[in-house]
Parts: structure tokens; sequence; C-alpha cells
């Protein structure tokens, strides 16, 4: 979709790259047209607090504590797995393989088609170049490694999910970029051309080579920059294929829309749901492990023991007050008390969920040990140095 550009004023030249443009023109007539769209913004399913009620003043404490900043990263280096070219360059023997790259990102291969969620190939989720979260692990994968790509969803633009150095590598590319309402501003302003990009609203789909691509209700919020106009939207997703299909639940917190994305889309072959980042502090915009698995249960029809579950957002960068671990082991626990399967690859390591995937649980050698310092980030993984680097080779 074509959408005109907003009228420039001179404080823009002054306006990090970063944040973005606002949608305006066209684009913004059809975002005003929208049914979740009220009293000039966006809006969730049902009501969402994004703090608690009282003071910000009792999380900054627990957040700057230096003992809990300790608990809030590995203590050893996250063991990324050595992927290479030909490891995805071979075709999935079961129609359906799924690389976990940290975070929120995942490589999905279905059906023979190619989709890439909400890409972050950057050192830091930060529209500054020496502020803001760093990883705690290499790119598993030079992004120019991953192969050719025929969809890049994005799941909403925060700075984990929508990552402008990577979106601007991928522009060079032939993909289609798959966004709700709103944010192909951001993705035109960044170089895509606009007859590459489809967005779409809650409960609206598009064709990309044999798969069909839906944006479904999901639970938060949007922004980039100071002044956050809620004009963006946030989704969660579902790819079917011929024969697989599976969900991304982009940030969410919980409510009871999984039950219905899950009986008119499921059940799923993986769902991948947001478990980490979590707080008391924003108890509505992000679950718990706990409330991650309820999702899932609810999008496979109550059936918790139906397909796999990958658990994401967590692991990558430090967002949050509770343990770096924290959400692998609840969501492991979850699981075990309503008997669904879930798989926790270590980052970059591929899996065919046919094939299952042996649970390792790899994250207690990184965490068990007292902390010495930071881990080192590996080779492979960006530097410091520019706002914009971004592994393309190796």
């Amino acid at each position: 979709m074509t959408g005109s550009r907003p009228t420039r004023s001179p404080l823009d030249s002054l306006r990090p790259a970063a944040f973005g443009a606002d949608p305006a023109g066209e684009r913004m007539a059809r975002i005003r047209r929208s049914p979740n769209f009220a009293n000039g913004v966006f809006v969730n399913p049902e009501g969402t607090r994004h703090t608690p009620s009282g003071s910000m003043l009792r999380f900054l404490p627990t957040y700057f504590r230096k003992e809990e900043r300790v608990r809030r990263a590995p203590a050893h280096a996250v063991p990324v797995h050595p992927t290479t070219v030909a490891d995805l360059a071979a075709p999935a023997a079961s129609g359906l393989r799924l690389t976990w790259m940290g975070h929120s990102t995942v490589l999905a291969e279905i059906d023979g088609a190619r989709v890439l969620f909400d890409p972050v190939w950057s050192e830091r989720c930060s529209p500054f170049a020496h502020l803001g979260p760093r990883r705690l692990h290499p790119v598993p994968v030079p992004l120019a490694e991953t192969g050719p790509l025929d969809a890049v969803i994005i799941s909403h633009d925060h700075y984990d999910h929508l990552d402008m150095p990577t979106v601007r590598a991928l522009a060079r590319t032939g993909a289609a970029f798959v966004v709700p309402l709103g944010v192909g501003a951001h993705l035109e302003h960044w170089g895509v051309p606009a007859d590459r990009v489809t967005e779409l609203d809650w409960h609206e789909s598009t064709e990309v080579a044999g798969l069909t691509l839906t944006a479904t209700p999901a639970r938060h919020f949007c922004g980039r920059a100071l002044r956050n106009t809620q004009h963006t939207l946030w989704a969660s997703w579902v790819v079917t294929g011929p024969e697989h299909r599976i969900f991304h639940s982009g940030d969410t917190g919980y409510f009871p829309g999984f039950a219905d994305i899950g009986a008119q889309h499921g059940p799923f072959d993986v769902t991948m749901v947001q478990i980490g980042a979590y707080s008391e502090f924003w108890p509505d915009i992000h679950m718990t492990p706990e409330e991650g698995m309820r999702a899932h249960a609810d999008l496979q029809g109550g059936d918790a023991a139906h397909g796999m579950m990958l658990p994401i957002h967590w692991g990558t960068f430090n967002l949050a007050p509770h343990p770096w671990d924290e959400p692998a082991e609840g969501t492991v626990a979850a699981a075990g008390r309503v008997g669904a399967t879930v798989v926790a690859p270590r980052p970059g390591q591929p899996f065919e969920p046919a094939a299952g995937l042996p649970l390792e649980t790899w994250w207690r050698d990184v965490a068990a040990a007292s902390a010495g310092g930071p881990p080192q980030v590996g080779a492979g993984a960006a530097g410091d140095a520019e706002g914009e680097k971004v592994v393309l080779r190796a």
C-alpha cells in the first residue's frame, strides 16, 4: 500500500532515522476507518494497563539493585548453535522447520516457502548506537546466510521487533514485507519499496508464495519516538500452508481472544509464544510463562498436548526485572503441569517439529554459576561502533 509522506518541519532534521515516520495521507485515512481505532488511537481487545496503580518509584530500586542486575544476565556465554548455510539450504524433510535466532526472531520454512518473523540483527534494540539493551549472545547466523526469503513479518514497531538496520538490509532483497496497519510508514521511510509492503488490520489476510498470512489480535501497544501517537497497530500472526500452520504471538498480554484465534485458525503444528520480559509493573502487555502456556492451550482448542510450543521473547535482551533464566524454567514447569510439549532450542538451532527435539535445559549451565561479570559476546556479533552495524556476512 502506498501512503503519503507527512509534511516535514525544520525539526524533522533532528529526528533520528530510527524513529521512523508517522502515518499520513491515504495510510492514515485507512487507519481511521479501522474498527480497532477509536478516539484517535488504536485500542486493545480489552482494557490494558501499561503499569499498575501506584508509583514507578517501586520499580526503579528493584531494577538497578546490584544483585538483581547480576541475576538478569547469564553468568556464562550463551551456547549459540553452529548453524551453517548448508543446514538452512537443505529442504525440510517434513515441510516444516523452524530456527529461533533469539528473542522473537524466528525463521520459518513452511511448505516450500520461507518466512522471517521480527528480524533483529543489530547489536542493540535501540535507536542509538551506544545506549539501550545490548545482545546477551551473538547473532547465530549472518543475515545474508539465512537464504532467500519470501516474506518478512513484523508484529509491531518496538525496537526489539522492528530493527531499522535489518530492515534496510532486507530491503535490498526481493522479500515481501507483511505488517500491521501503519507500520509501512516506517518501512518506506527506510527504503522498502511501497509495492513490497502489505499492511493488514486484525483478521485480514494476504497470500505470499502459496501461504496465507493473517494478522490476528494481540494485547499490547506501539511506538518508537518520544511522542507515541498509537497510530501503528500491533498483531499476532497465523501462517497457513497447504500442509502446516503456525502461530507467532508477537508481544501480548493474555486475553480470551487466543481461544477465538485457535477456533478460527488452529490447531497449530507449532505456537511461538512470548513468555519473557514480563513484570507486575506492566501486567497486561506481556505474558508470564504460565499465561503463555494458557495461551498455547487456548490456541490448540483447549488441548495443550497438541503440537509444540516454542517459547520466544527471552534470552537475548535484558528488558525486565526477572532473572534471565526464569522464563525458560517457568515454561518447562508450566508445560509439565498440563502435558504440553515445549521445544527449547539453542539460538540458531534448526528443528523440524515432526522429528521432535529432545528437551535440553542448556540455560541451566549458563545461569547456574555465580556471575563474575557480563558474558562475553563471541565472534560474529556486531560491535558497538555504529548504530547500523548488522551481521550480514561471516
